[in-house]
C-alpha cells in the first residue's frame, strides 16, 4: 500500500483520534448491528463477537480498497456488562457500582483486508477511587458519560478518579493500538512510521 489510509467502520471519535495519533488517514463509515448480548453470554466472548459481526457487516456494506477496522469496548463489573447509559439515572447507577471498585474493560478489534480477516481481544482492569455522589452528579451533568460504555471516559474528566489500570490505556479508551497495529502488520499493511523509516534509510 502506498497510502497510509484505513476505513474505520465506527462513529467513535476516540477510535478515530487514536488511529490518527499513529498517522493514519481515515475514511469513517460507521455500520450498525444488533448489539444485544445473548442470554448467559460471557462478556469477553460478547466483546469479540461484536467486533467480528461489525466487520462482517462492514464487508457487505462498504466498498473500499483500504483495510477495514471495526472494534468494540465492553465494560464489566461483577460479571455484568455495563453498556452506554440510556438516561442520567442509568449513568448514576453505573457509576455508583464502579465507585471504589475494580472492573474489567475488554476491547476487541477486527481487521479485514484483501479477503483476509483477523481479530483479537484485549483485557484490562481499572480501579476507581470512591466517588462522592455530588461529584458523580456533576460529572453526569457535564454530558460526558452518556455515549460511553460504563458511563465514563478514561481520557476525560473521569481520569481524576482512576487509581490504577492494568493493561493498555488505548484499549480502555476504545481501541488497543498495539493489537491493532499487530493485526495490520500481520496482513502486510505498512504503518505510517514506515514513511519515516524509508527517509532515514535514504
Amino acid at each position: 500500500m502506498n497510502e497510509f489510509r484505513l476505513t474505520l467502520a465506527s462513529a467513535s471519535p476516540r477510535r478515530a483520534e487514536l488511529l490518527q495519533q499513529l498517522g493514519w488517514q481515515l475514511d469513517i463509515l460507521p455500520v450498525d448491528i444488533d448489539e444485544a448480548a445473548h442470554d448467559g453470554e460471557d462478556p469477553a466472548a460478547y466483546c469479540l463477537r461484536m467486533a467480528t459481526e461489525k466487520s462482517q457487516a462492514a464487508q457487505t456494506q462498504i466498498q473500499t480498497p483500504w483495510p477495514i477496522i471495526t472494534a468494540d469496548t465492553t465494560v464489566v463489573f461483577d460479571g455484568e456488562i455495563l453498556g452506554k447509559p440510556k438516561t442520567r439515572e442509568d449513568a448514576l447507577l453505573t457509576l455508583f457500582k464502579l465507585s471504589g471498585q475494580t472492573h474489567q474493560v475488554y476491547s476487541a478489534v477486527a481487521v479485514t483486508y484483501a479477503g483476509q480477516n483477523v481479530s483479537v481481544l484485549s483485557e484490562n482492569q481499572v480501579t476507581m477511587a470512591t466517588i462522592e455522589e455530588a461529584d458523580i452528579k456533576a460529572y453526569i451533568a457535564s454530558g460526558e458519560p452518556m455515549d460511553k460504555a460504563g458511563a465514563y471516559g478514561i481520557q476525560g474528566l473521569a481520569a481524576m478518579w482512576i487509581k490504577h489500570i492494568s493493561g493498555s490505556y488505548s484499549s480502555i479508551m476504545g481501541l488497543p493500538l498495539y493489537e491493532t497495529s499487530s493485526l495490520l502488520a500481520q496482513l502486510g499493511v505498512n504503518a505510517p512510521l514506515n514513511a519515516w523509516s524509508e527517509s532515514v534509510v535514504r
